[in-house]
């Protein structure tokens, strides 16, 4: 009877040193010892850099590369702006953008879903009872919406309903000091009526679903699954988050409101805003529609480091696991990051993003992201100029943050010069010779 307590007890630790091995916290290690010849890696890294600032593609940005739990290479570029005042440091805070889809509103869905909350195959007016009044929405399934395969309106422009024609702001709407009313800073000296968000609800509620389903991507209900997840969890989106996911984690800069969070790291700007807060965007989020609910949406909104990025996204490539510690089972992290609907050539997951279908033939100008990257890989892209990604097959994570936005929107270089599938594929390509 004792050899056999004795025989479970060696296996039970065992099979924790086996868990814990696998689903380590993130260390630094080395290029070398990754495989990959650092003198390459450095040169190619630093040319491609280099092309984006002199293109003005961005004025700065900073790269974050784990392999194997170990990061590789994390290294800053450039400056916030263009007057070249205070360089990009490792641990500045960006606005992410949609990667907050993925870090944020996604978690919150994985873990209902994983505690049978929620079903993908059932219709969405299940959770969201006003949808299942109007005829084009009542039948539609999570699943769907979130592989984009819904049909749905791919975004509305909320800032028309709080604009006169003259560009002045409507003061029904927007005041300029806080009230028992008007208690959601969208800006600094901008105060957004609390009820102005069942205004947004109703505009989602009554939009038009495109008859034919196929691929088209959609963000509207991102802007829903934060009330969604407090009224499943009777906890608000935003305790929920970092209850669950960000303080055990130890993600310290993660967060929505990054002028409240209290942390001394400085926040990378983004656009000089010539339309709504009239001035260069610091310290508050990019996206209108988040701005308008406060700073605190499922499609945008949150601001985080490389470092914090790159912690949420090894827990993704560990398939739900991160420094012993389970967030979501092994099946839903899969369920949830393979493609869905490939029969109506749409690459998507659920949430995540995927490369393009038959992407490993394709050359770099072609393929998203870079060719190199496993069928099994997935991430996402946010406007402001940031991308993440995690290749669970060669145990990979990549994190690019740029504020491309800076100083106009209209700035697509980072785009036409095809710069981060180039510095993904730097990863991928500069393997070490050996003799």
């Amino acid at each position: 009877m004792k050899k056999q307590q004795q025989t479970k007890i060696v296996l039970t630790i065992l099979l924790f040193s086996v868990l814990f091995s696998f689903a380590q916290d993130l260390t630094t290690g080395s290029i070398t010892k990754a495989g990959l010849d650092s003198v390459l890696v450095y040169k190619k890294v630093d040319s491609i850099m280099k092309l984006g600032i002199d293109n003005d593609a961005f004025p700065g940005a900073q790269l974050l590369v784990a392999k194997d739990s170990k990061i590789i290479f994390h290294k800053a570029y450039g400056y916030h702006t263009y007057d070249s005042l205070q360089r990009v440091q490792l641990t500045d805070v960006y606005d992410i953008a949609s990667v907050t889809k993925i870090t944020a509103a996604l978690p919150a869905l994985m873990k209902l879903y994983d505690e049978g909350k929620i079903n993908l195959d059932v219709p969405f007016s299940t959770y969201w009872k006003p949808w299942k009044h109007r005829a084009d929405k009542k039948h539609i399934t999570l699943r769907e919406i979130l592989a984009h395969q819904a049909g749905l309106t791919p975004y509305i422009v909320f800032l028309n309903d709080v604009l006169k024609k003259n560009g002045k702001l409507k003061r029904r709407f927007v005041k300029n000091k806080p009230s028992k009313k008007f208690s959601k800073e969208a800006y600094s000296g901008l105060y957004v009526k609390d009820r102005f968000k069942n205004k947004m609800y109703r505009k989602i509620n009554r939009s038009k679903v495109a008859e034919e389903k196929t691929y088209k991507y959609s963000g509207l209900t991102f802007l829903l699954y934060p009330e969604l997840v407090q009224q499943i969890t009777g906890v608000s989106y935003n305790t929920y988050l970092q209850q669950n996911f960000y303080t055990p984690l130890g993600l310290n800069t993660m967060g929505f409101l990054p002028k409240k969070g209290g942390h001394s790291y400085a926040i990378v700007p983004t656009e000089i805003d010539t339309v709504f807060r009239k001035e260069l965007t610091r310290n508050f989020v990019h996206d209108e529609n988040a701005a308008l609910l406060g700073g605190i949406s499922g499609n945008a909104g949150l601001f985080a480091s490389a470092t914090d990025l790159a912690k949420i996204m090894q827990m993704y490539v560990n398939y739900g696991v991160y420094n012993g510690k389970r967030y979501f089972s092994e099946a839903t992290v899969k369920e949830f990051t393979r493609v869905q609907y490939p029969e109506n050539n749409n690459k998507r997951g659920l949430g995540f993003d995927k490369p393009t279908l038959g992407n490993d033939t394709l050359p770099l100008a072609k393929a998203y992201p870079a060719p190199e990257v496993s069928k099994e890989s997935f991430g996402h892209a946010g406007f402001t100029g940031t991308f993440v990604w995690a290749d669970p097959k060669n145990k990979l994570v990549f994190i690019f943050l740029s504020n491309r936005v800076y100083p106009t929107r209209t700035n697509r270089n980072l785009y036409t010069l095809n710069i981060r599938p180039a510095l993904q594929q730097v990863f991928y390509t500069s393997k070490k010779e050996t003799n």
